[in-house]
């Protein structure tokens, strides 16, 4: 990016009075929060002309082509489920939540998430990430109308619950990353809540511009919807559900959600980094990072592809019962979730109580399933392969359950 356009995309600081008098501080940081604070005021990138170098725009361009090429990939993996791609998809749906969530510091193992799925007690944090599956499925299922609207239901979802975060509002007062009870030592002070509105009804005519590369339109929106950081909590899970809602718009990808927040997680310092060069005027880090990422992730996307096929295979061999019975229907389901119970198994496949037990115990003599919860009521199962290799695909993106 050339010197002028570095100055033009820079954000600028604007003096602010600090109001929270009554927030409880130590002596020393209340000496420190005296005066008016600096918040930023970020460009209008909506109609900017953007000068990537030729070695950054290829990469990206060939991180595009390798997703699109994994995309494709999935029509001659794994079984079908009512003639979709559903099990791998929701695998890696999955996968991309909770490494999101990772980034922000919300860990939670495969194991946990299922259960979680399932609406059983579970963990604060294998709640949240499950609402960040939702939150990103909602994401994706609005592409086609990508708007502020199509963003807060994301948000909403994500948030559910969490009134603190105003779930599906955009922010109403100051917030900041860092740097403790005030925002004048914090590391990054985004714009005041009465410009948030107008900026993310530019971002949005960002995202619906049809002249920029796909990978680096994606890197750019990505970190001004980090710059504006427009709710009070989960703007970066909500921000990286934009990324796979933009990557389903531009026909990038079709049938999955691209795991690129495992990709991001192999080096979180110099993603964050990347922001700060973003703001600085320089988008040439984040397209890299977005770019690596891409690569990173479908590497691993793949291995999980072949770990998962093998598994299924396997209990193809291992299930004597036969083609068509509840116990064989069931299994591409496993794939993408792991953890059942009884009732669970009745409602998607649609049989009654006998016939979803004898479905378990069928799994649980060929080894497939295992139970994991005492007593005779509200019984849990795993499929504990699966559950493996999902951890498994963690560790290698640095993910931690």
């Amino acid at each position: 990016m050339n010197q002028s356009a570095d100055a033009q995309l820079a954000v600028g600081w604007e003096r602010c009075t600090w109001d929270g008098a009554d927030t409880p501080m130590s002596r020393r940081e209340r000496a420190v929060a005296q005066g008016p604070y600096l918040a930023a005021v970020p460009p209008a990138i909506s109609g900017m002309d953007f000068d990537i170098t030729s070695a950054i725009a290829t990469e990206a361009e060939d991180a595009l082509v390798e997703i699109s090429h994994f995309d494709a990939e999935l029509a001659n993996s794994l079984p079908r489920a009512d003639g979709e791609l559903a099990p791998l998809a929701v695998v890696l749906l999955r996968t991309e939540s909770a490494s999101s969530s990772q980034i922000e510091g919300v860990t939670a193992g495969a194991k946990a998430l299922a259960i979680a799925t399932l609406h059983e007690s579970s963990g604060q944090n294998a709640r949240m990430v499950a609402a960040n599956v939702e939150a990103m499925q909602r994401a994706i299922d609005l592409a086609d109308d990508l708007s502020t609207d199509s963003i807060l239901a994301a948000h909403r979802a994500l948030m559910d619950g969490q009134a603190y975060a105003g779930p599906g509002r955009l922010r109403d007062g100051q917030v900041w990353i860092g740097g403790g009870p005030t925002p004048h030592t914090a590391t990054f002070v985004p714009p005041r809540y009465e410009r948030v509105p107008a900026l993310m009804e530019d971002l949005v005519a960002f995202c619906n511009r049809t002249d920029i590369p796909v990978l680096t339109q994606v890197s750019i929106a990505h970190a001004q919807f980090e710059t504006i950081h427009p709710f009070n909590d989960g703007n970066g899970r909500t921000g990286r559900t934009l990324v796979h809602a933009m990557l389903r718009r531009s026909g990038v990808t079709r049938r999955l959600t691209v795991p690129v927040s495992a990709g991001l997680l192999t080096d979180t310092e110099a993603y964050f980094a990347a922001l700060g060069s973003y703001r600085d005027g320089d988008p040439a880090p984040i397209i890299t990072q977005f770019s690596r990422a891409s690569f990173a992730a479908v590497g691993n996307g793949r291995h999980l592809v072949t770990d998962l096929t093998e598994i299924y295979a396997d209990w193809q061999q291992d299930l004597p019962s036969r083609q068509g019975s509840a116990a064989r229907r069931l299994l591409p389901h496993l794939l993408s979730q792991p953890a059942v119970a009884v009732k669970h198994i009745q409602q998607h496949l649609e049989v009654s109580q006998p016939a979803a037990q004898r479905a378990v115990d069928q799994l649980v003599e060929a080894g497939i399933l295992k139970q994991i919860s005492t007593g005779k009521r509200d019984r849990v199962w795993i499929a504990r392969e699966v559950i493996t290799a999902l951890d498994n695909f963690a560790t290698r993106s640095g993910r931690r359950g």
